[in-house]
């Protein structure tokens, strides 16, 4: 058997894996029947239905504007007269202040609502990429299994190349399969509880290259835990990293900045950049350049994070952990 298939079928049989996998997917499941049950379609007797109750709402306001007035008259002339307009000058309410679109029911716009569920795709896959293989390796370090390994196959770097090939390929047909579920369980819910108008050939477009980049996005969170991992010799490694860098480094940062009212904190804030990879852009604004006593507005300075300022960054930081990881592997004596 090859080293490929060896290690395909060691991630495939971890019991980690598979119990880790399947509560990701639980999850996300968990979130597609949320949004099937608080949405609904809507057609003639929903719309019926708003409209009579922005019409409820007009009359209800009406009578109220009423009875203020009323209550300004009677107030003249006596202690309660201060608490009422002057002349008890009241504007009436028109109905068309009240849209029957406010009253609808809630309903999933397949265009406009699904880049937020492939977002959170993303970030669940991402998640469970991380900790897979960051396990995937630390395993093998901490059991005593790459030492066993490296008597077969004393060839470090192949061996360790080839146990993350294995694992991004598996990452990447679970991220392709779960991907195409999604799209096509949400279109459902489209059709069933909402409406799937306006989408063209370039709204489709928009929505693979979308989907492309949770995969990038899916594929770097799990080199990064394996890297870290194979550095730290343990799967703890990875996981005691991001929790310092989410609790500690960013909570904490995110406080200093705020603090000092630095100038776009979130440039040092590792979730608007992954915002900015998912969404093509993140738009910073500074509202303490705002003089909210000079005309009464606020056009606050802003900064503009790309997504491929963001795609940079996750690159620098994959050949920096992986670059590093197999610079160790080949360097460090492994017992």
């Amino acid at each position: 058997m090859s080293l490929y298939r060896a290690e395909t079928r060691r991630l495939l049989k971890r019991r980690f894996t598979k119990l880790f996998t399947i509560g990701a997917l639980l999850i996300l499941a968990a979130v597609a029947a949320g949004v099937f049950f608080t949405n609904h379609k809507v057609g003639t007797d929903q719309i019926a239905e708003a409209k009579g109750k922005a019409h409820a709402e007009y009359l209800r306001s009406v009578a109220s504007t009423e009875q203020v007035r009323k209550d300004c008259e009677a107030a003249r002339g006596t202690s309660r007269a201060g608490e009422f307009p002057p002349n008890c000058e009241l504007a009436a309410p028109a109905e068309s202040d009240f849209d029957p679109e406010w009253y609808l029911p809630a309903t999933f716009d397949f265009k406009k609502g699904f880049p937020d569920m492939v977002t959170t795709m993303a970030a669940v896959l991402a998640l469970v990429g991380f900790v897979i293989g960051a396990s995937f390796v630390g395993a093998e370090w901490n059991s005593g299994g790459m030492m066993n390994l490296l008597l077969w196959r004393p060839r470090r770097l192949q061996v360790l190349g080839t146990k993350l090939s294995a694992f991004l390929v598996a990452m990447t047909g679970l991220t392709v399969l779960v991907a195409a579920i999604w799209t096509a369980v949400f279109y459902g819910i489209a059709s069933l509880r909402g409406v799937t108008t306006g989408l063209t050939s370039g709204t489709w477009q928009s929505l693979g290259l979308m989907e492309l980049r949770a995969l990038v996005l899916v594929l770097v969170a799990g080199a990064l835990g394996f890297g870290l991992a194979s550095l730290g010799r343990h799967t703890a490694m990875a996981l005691g990293v991001a929790i310092g860098v989410i609790v500690i480094f960013q909570f904490g940062v995110g406080t200093v900045l705020a603090i000092a009212h630095v100038k776009f904190p979130e440039l040092y804030l590792a979730p608007f950049w992954v915002i900015a990879w998912m969404a093509k852009k993140y738009v910073a604004e500074d509202y303490n350049s705002c003089n909210f006593d000079v005309g009464g507005g606020c056009q606050p300075d802003t900064l503009t994070i790309t997504w491929q300022m963001a795609g940079s960054a996750l690159a620098i930081i994959l050949v920096l952990v992986v670059g590093a990881a197999m610079w160790t592997m080949r360097k460090r004596d492994i017992t």
